[in-house]
């Protein structure tokens, strides 16, 4: 039994040296040099090409480097039946929470608005609000929303969630189902997207869902790109709907450069940045799946591929 790394952004290596540096006698190879195939029993993969999990006769679990595995799913060369696990990461949990206060915060108090200004030399100041102007909306409400929404109402933020199925969560008003999300979206000021991309919830950041926010409302997109019908996005903010959106994730990564949200003022990007998985706090939990795969024990962080999460 070994384990394959498949990822395309260049971090290869350096997640390989992280896995021999705790584990020196771990049998871990790169998809992208020779490495016996038919020896590989865990493939851990992050937005891999597509098609080339069926190249590996024996697997028998795919594992994300990460939070997210839609692009898991989506592979239909993925052995059927296999298990699929993600990274639950209490670093991961505060940097995406640490992100989200910040593009809170800097809604509050303008400073998208100021940094436009500094480029344009323009001094002009504007009237701020206050966290008890604001009703935050968290839709998605798994092990990251409840921890941003616990962030979030620590500071003194009414937060309200929306989530599948019925959630208790101390401190959050949750709303549930198709039947309670009108009510949700209604009294929500600022909207942050963390479900997981599943065929229901493609494209439910459209003109529909967002016109039934609160007047004004920013719009905050830490999950994926999927979620947003990106061609909706700006005439909701030209119509003054929507006031500004930050945005971490894109249907495109990189976003190409000819892409008009580039050039939107009310429109705030950065580069996929908000939770990043660190390869000292993720391999040993990795590695303790393939433990646990080579002893037939149960394996932990496994998700459900018939609901995406």
């Amino acid at each position: 039994m070994a384990i394959v790394l498949i990822r395309q952004d260049g971090k290869l290596d350096l997640w390989k040296s992280a896995f021999l540096d705790e584990f020196p006698d771990l049998p871990v190879h790169l998809y992208n040099e020779p490495h016996p195939k038919d020896e590989i029993s865990l493939a851990i993969v992050w937005k891999h090409p597509q098609g080339c999990l069926g190249e590996y006769p024996n697997l028998q679990c795919v594992a994300s480097f990460g939070a997210g595995v839609d692009f898991i799913i989506e592979d239909k060369s993925r052995p059927a039946g296999i298990p699929i696990t993600r990274v639950v990461d209490d670093a991961l949990a505060d940097d995406m929470a640490e992100y989200v206060l910040t593009a809170v915060l800097g809604h509050l108090k303008n400073m998208d608005q100021y940094a436009r200004d500094k480029h344009a030399s323009e001094w002009h100041p504007i009237p701020y609000s206050r966290i008890k102007d604001h009703t935050i909306g968290i839709m998605g409400l798994g092990t990251l929303g409840t921890h941003v929404g616990n962030a979030l109402t620590k500071l003194g933020f009414r937060v309200v969630g929306w989530s599948r199925h019925p959630k208790t969560q101390p401190g959050i008003k949750v709303h549930k189902g198709p039947e309670e999300k009108k009510d949700f979206l209604n009294q929500t000021s600022i909207l942050v997207c963390l479900l997981p991309l599943t065929s229901e919830t493609k494209g439910i950041l459209n003109k529909s869902n967002l016109s039934q926010l609160q007047q004004g409302a920013y719009l905050i997109n830490v999950a994926r790109g999927g979620h947003l019908a990106e061609n909706e996005l700006i005439p909701l903010l030209d119509s003054g709907q929507l006031s500004g959106a930050c945005l971490d994730v894109f249907q495109q990564e990189p976003l190409p450069e000819n892409h008009p949200f580039w050039k939107h003022p009310l429109i705030k990007i950065t580069p996929h940045v908000a939770s990043v998985s660190d390869p000292k706090s993720v391999v040993p939990q990795l590695v303790e799946n393939f433990r646990r795969l080579q002893n037939g024990e149960p394996l932990l962080n496994q998700i459900d591929p018939d609901l995406g999460y």
